[in-house]
């Protein structure tokens, strides 16, 4: 079955407004027909390879800016990697089961959507690029691509830090366009963090 993703060019001309609104879209549907209550950022990387550092960037972001009622799974001092992705699905099925999850993470594509962020309801498969076997994650995805072709995992090391910036500075920009004007910091712990305000239904 064919999903809709919705491509984002990052920089000056990205529409933050734009992209919220349709975060806020796909969340408002999967809640509609899961009935699930909360939302879950989780976002997937590893801190030691620039290309792959774009989740933890945005989750270490996140976490500090008021937002929406949301968790924030994957920072730059705790991230989601291969390593324990399966264990922290495992917690949160059991204990966040009625969170939609949206799932965060660097990908390749096509040469002329390099730069670009994509958006989509669905869930991903981390570590595809580098030919990893892990499980498919979300119910709603956002990456940035940060290279093309085949060969990730030696791309993800050369990958400029300031093109993961500027991706990671645009998905936050978006997310933080689905806020309410009144919302306020409510709790605050570990690598997980939670906001109030209304995601919609």
């Amino acid at each position: 079955m064919n999903r809709q993703i919705y491509y984002h060019k990052a920089g000056k001309w990205f529409s933050p407004e734009l992209f919220g609104g349709q975060l806020k879209k796909l969340v408002a549907e999967v809640k509609k027909t899961t009935r699930k209550e909360g939302v879950l950022f989780l976002c997937i990387g590893s801190d030691r390879s620039t290309g792959d550092s774009l989740g933890p960037l945005v989750g270490y972001k996140l976490q500090r800016t008021k937002g929406e009622e949301y968790r924030v799974f994957g920072t730059l001092m705790q991230p989601i990697h291969a390593v324990n992705l399966k264990e922290t699905m495992e917690m949160i099925g059991q204990y966040y089961r009625d969170y939609v999850v949206v799932a965060i993470d660097a990908s390749v594509g096509r040469y002329e959507h390099v730069g670009y962020i994509t958006l989509g309801r669905g869930a991903i498969r981390p570590g595809l690029g580098v030919s990893k076997n892990l499980m498919s994650v979300g119910d709603i995805f956002i990456t940035g691509i940060v290279g093309y072709g085949g060969n990730f995992e030696p791309l993800l090391q050369n990958t400029r830090l300031s093109v993961v910036m500027e991706l990671a500075d645009c998905i936050c920009a978006g997310i933080g366009c689905v806020r309410a004007p009144d919302m306020e910091r409510d709790v605050d712990y570990g690598n997980t963090q939670k906001y109030q305000a209304d995601w919609g239904y």
